[in-house]
């Protein structure tokens, strides 16, 4: 999703800020914690995520914790991408392999 809004070749890791997501299943627990994301990027710092660290991932609560690293999104040094509005639930998919905890997801987002 940062990739849309700038190049991240030009981001560096400069700050951390912890999210929290929660919700009712996997495909709402997905939307809520990328809603997150795009929340740290609508209010200040403006922040522009270069790299997750998911510290707990909780398929049984629905709940994950996440730092995220990245610096303040500033135009003298980040080329201008496409403005993501919003996450959409609109043909969402997670496709999912647990026994090798691996997962695959399919998100549309408002720009």
């Amino acid at each position: 999703m940062f990739g849309y809004m700038t190049d991240l070749d030009y981001v560096s890791v400069e700050q951390c800020f912890v999210i929290q997501a929660q919700g009712e299943d996997l495909e709402s627990l997905l939307f809520h914690f990328l809603d997150e994301l795009l929340y740290l990027f609508s209010v200040e710092p403006y922040l522009v995520c270069k790299k997750l660290d998911i510290t707990r991932f909780d398929l049984n609560g629905f709940m994950i914790d996440c730092r995220c690293y990245g610096e303040s999104f500033d135009l003298a040094k980040h080329p201008q991408g496409t403005e993501v509005k919003a996450i959409t639930y609109s043909a969402m998919q997670i496709n999912q392999q647990p026994d090798v905890f691996h997962y695959e997801v399919f998100v549309i987002i408002d720009i």
